[in-house]
């Protein structure tokens, strides 16, 4: 996976309105019958679009600017321009988008959301307008008005129906891989997963979130940075590993990170997953899912090598969402 990109600035501007023009109609028989100029069409508005992919603030990144189309100008026999085409910019769910020219926000929380941020230009007037009783033969028209325009930035937040938390080589990239068809990086090292990664689980978006170490919330470790994607996720999955041998302290030490960072946060709803439950024998899984319990009853256990016992755990997430 490319590397996330999460902020970026542009500049956008609606498109300007289409000339008012002078024309005059001539019908047959008829040397002159009066002004026929059609009035221009309106610019096109300029909307910003959420759409299920995090990656389109990658896709954008060399973008520096976004013009909508112009309307046309006005047309003899009457006819008006055609109306420039509305430009709808796609970014991704969870964008924060700030106009910074006028201060205005814009959150985009729902997929397919459409928000309009500039107007396009009123198109002018064309000579047909000033007709009148006394005066069939008027000469004025108006140029079309410039659309708005702004300069925006571009802050990604996630929204996710879970987001997987835990320390480094908890298991998160390989649990969302086999729950999802994302391909998350995997290996037996810290930090492996660098930037949030997104899957779909039967409709459900999961979230795998950077691992956290003691001080995420000050800035260590990859810091906070990676923390508020998972301000808007609705429940948590927390990932603890059965290699460490105290699995309260591993728990206890991303608890207090994300407390330290959100009290919100902290309060969302959360299941824990005992992950690596190969590498552990059947006895010391039970006492440590009665150990954890103390602190938290919601508790699942689940090893990537059995593709009965990952599938058994997806029946049981996929529940748990669809009450959530």
């Amino acid at each position: 996976m490319a590397a996330l990109i999460d902020e970026l600035e542009f500049y956008a501007k609606a498109g300007r309105g289409g000339d008012g023009v002078v024309r005059w109609l001539h019908e047959k028989s008829k040397e002159f019958s009066g002004a026929s100029g059609g009035n221009g069409g309106k610019g096109g508005d300029v909307y910003i679009r959420a759409v299920r992919d995090i990656q389109l603030l990658s896709k954008h990144k060399h973008t520096k600017e976004f013009l909508a189309e112009r309307g046309e100008a006005g047309q003899k026999n009457s006819r008006h321009g055609k109306n420039g085409e509305a430009l709808y910019i796609d970014l991704p769910l969870g964008s924060i988008v700030k106009n910074l020219d006028n201060g205005k926000v814009f959150n985009l929380l729902k997929e397919g959301q459409e928000i309009l941020v500039l107007k396009g230009g009123r198109g002018g007037l064309g000579n047909e307008h000033f007709k009148a009783s006394t005066n069939t033969s008027p000469t004025e028209w108006t140029p079309g008005k410039d659309g708005e325009d702004a300069h925006f930035f571009i802050e990604l937040e996630l929204v996710a129906d879970a987001g997987l938390v835990g320390q480094p080589n908890a298991g998160k990239s390989s649990l969302l891989n086999e729950l999802t068809n994302a391909r998350s990086k995997v290996g037996n090292y810290a930090f492996t997963t660098l930037d949030p990664a997104l899957g779909n689980m039967e409709g459900f978006i999961l979230a795998d979130i950077p691992g956290l170490i003691e001080g995420a919330s000050e800035g260590k470790g990859l810091g906070v940075k990676f923390l508020r994607h998972i301000k808007r996720t609705k429940m948590l999955f927390h990932c603890v590993s059965l290699e460490n041998e105290d699995i309260i302290e591993i728990y206890t030490t991303v608890r207090k990170e994300l407390e330290k960072f959100s009290k919100d946060l902290a309060d969302k709803p959360e299941l824990i997953i005992l992950t690596k439950t190969d590498t552990v024998d059947e006895k010391t899984l039970k006492a440590k899912i009665k150990e954890i319990s103390k602190l938290n009853k919601n508790v699942l256990t689940v090893t990537a090598y059995d593709d009965a016992v990952v599938k058994s755990l997806k029946d049981d997430l996929v529940k748990i969402l669809r009450g959530v």
